[in-house]
């Protein structure tokens, strides 16, 4: 049983590890927009260039999150946590040393795959470590201290930018590597997926990252987690006798990586090679969702979409952080590039949201509790819009306190409206022994829309591939991209005004209640308890 408490010097160090290497992945996704004019120039890169540099991380950070839980729950959450920091360590510093811009992009690539182990293992380690008594608290302060590394990723990388070098915005994560593993080594308890008494739910390692085995359920049979009775059968039996659905994580990848081929190579690349990627790429999310349908431990369990309201919230998802990851990818290049500021001072300019976020997330999530999450996931991404159609007022000479501010502003504001309900409206749309999968659905889903958008928007605004060194290209360009992502903001709200109704009173709620994450959900687990050796 999990008894380490939190006031306890275990239960601090427990606490120091897992924010240090959850923050190692917060401040790398927040770092690098405000880095790119730099590296694009320093590596004679072009825009593509430039959106595989942030699109390889997302590729394999959203491909193999799913699956990355799953692992914590076989092998060890401490053992595959350790091995995702070291290996996110190890990529960073490839990517600190990177000769050009291909090499940068493999590395990228292999940051996400450390991304995917380390970022659903933080959580679970905690969740699996502190007493019931102190684990809110914990989850809490993890939270919340996450967030304040999200608040500084952008200030610090224009600070490294604009001082060392945007070489040592990756480089700066191989300290971090070397605190946090011989504490998580030397403190925290192993702890794997097996139930400590018959029937016990799942790990909240896997739950926590969209456990690919899915959740044990004691329901009634007939009941929406009674479909889970076989897989609950073979998780009890402990992790050996679980399938591990590698398959499906690489056509999902797969598939991924052949679309953002496609729309990314789409202005100069081929035609043909072109046109055979995009129809590889829906052809194999095909086959992806065959092999879902049919595997007997699925990555992505697709009954779980049999809840309306589940499937009505993940597309507001998928609307809202495509709105965000394009905003915040063009956005860091618009300052430097069009109003001609510094790395540091385009990176504290976009500050004020994620500030927001950490200081009234936990509210907005009370007030939607009380009135509902129909208005707030409508008002949210309305707030939103109106906040990227006023980024186009920011051009040449842009003033920050009358032209950016009041944009970011309103921006963090909606934001503040949408995400604490959109993650308690997911929580609450499935039975509450699958809340940590449906997370973990959201938060990959949440992943891929970013992605999406990066790969897409310079395609559809005609962005050329050296728009990025032009100030008047990439001033036209970025202006129809606002208008673009405002209308998505709106189709967001849309659908939530349709239909996003009240829960049940008795639902699943929320337990991490402070977040300033711009780019994904916060991830959740389920409150169970694992094995302890």
């Amino acid at each position: 049983m999990p008894d380490v408490r939190l006031a306890s010097p275990r239960g601090k160090w427990i606490l120091l590890t897992t924010v240090l290497g959850s923050s190692m992945a917060l401040l790398d996704s927040t770092v690098v927009n405000v880095a790119l004019p730099r590296i694009g120039r320093d590596l004679d890169a072009d825009l593509a260039a430039l959106q595989w540099t942030v699109n390889a991380y997302l590729l394999t950070l959203a491909g193999l999150i799913l699956l990355g839980g799953s692992l914590g729950d076989h092998y060890g959450r401490r053992k595959v946590f350790v091995i995702g920091v070291v290996w996110f360590a190890v990529a960073s510093l490839l990517c600190g040393i990177a000769p050009n811009a291909g090499v940068l992009v493999a590395a990228r690539a292999l940051q996400g795959i450390g991304g995917a182990l380390l970022t659903p293992g933080s959580l679970a380690l905690i969740q699996a470590s502190f007493h019931p008594e102190d684990r809110g608290r914990a989850v809490g302060l993890w939270s919340g201290f996450g967030g304040m590394g999200a608040a500084v990723g952008p200030f610090l990388g224009g600070w490294l930018v604009d001082g060392p070098g945007w070489r040592w915005v990756f480089l700066l994560n191989v300290p971090l590597a070397v605190v946090c593993v011989p504490v998580a080594l030397r403190h925290v308890p192993e702890s794997d997926g097996r139930p400590v008494r018959s029937g016990a739910t799942g790990s909240a390692a896997g739950n926590a990252a969209g456990n690919a085995a899915g959740s044990v359920t004691e329901s009634p049979a007939g009941s929406e987690a009674g479909n889970a009775t076989g897989k609950a059968a073979r998780k009890a039996a402990g992790p050996a006798h679980q399938r591990f659905d590698v398959l499906g994580a690489v056509l999902g990848a797969l598939s991924l990586a052949l679309v953002t081929y496609a729309l990314i190579e789409a202005r100069s690349g081929p035609v043909g090679v072109v046109l055979g990627a995009a129809v590889a790429g829906l052809v194999t999310g095909v086959a992806f969702v065959a092999v879902e349908r049919r595997h007997p431990d699925p990555m992505l369990p697709l009954d779980i979409f049999a809840s309306r309201q589940f499937t009505a919230v993940n597309l507001v998802t998928l609307c809202v952080y495509a709105a965000f990851g394009g905003f915040f990818f063009l956005s860091a290049v618009q300052l430097q590039v069009v109003a001609g500021w510094s790395a540091l001072g385009a990176g504290t300019a976009l500050l004020p949201t994620t500030v927001l976020m950490l200081l009234l997330s936990a509210r907005s999530g009370e007030l939607a509790e009380h009135i509902g999450p129909r208005i707030p996931l409508t008002a949210g991404p309305l707030l939103c819009a109106a906040g990227m159609l006023l980024m186009l007022r920011v051009g040449p000479g842009a003033s920050y306190a009358t032209d950016v501010l009041p944009a970011v502003l309103v921006l963090g504001f909606g934001m503040v409206a949408l995400v604490a309900p959109l993650t308690a409206t997911v929580l609450a749309s499935v039975d509450v022994t699958r809340a940590g999968v449906a997370s973990g659905v959201n938060n990959a889903a949440a992943r891929a829309a970013g992605l999406v958008a990066v790969a897409a928007l310079p395609l559809l605004t005609g962005m050329s591939s050296e728009a990025y060194r032009s100030a008047t290209a990439f001033d036209d360009a970025f202006r129809r991209a606002m208008v673009l992502c405002a209308g998505v903001l709106v189709v967001g709200a849309a659908v939530a005004f349709a239909t996003v109704r009240r829960p049940a009173p008795d639902c699943r709620r929320p337990e991490c209640r402070t977040h300033g994450s711009v780019l994904a959900p916060p991830l959740e687990g389920e409150r169970t308890k694992g094995r302890l050796s």
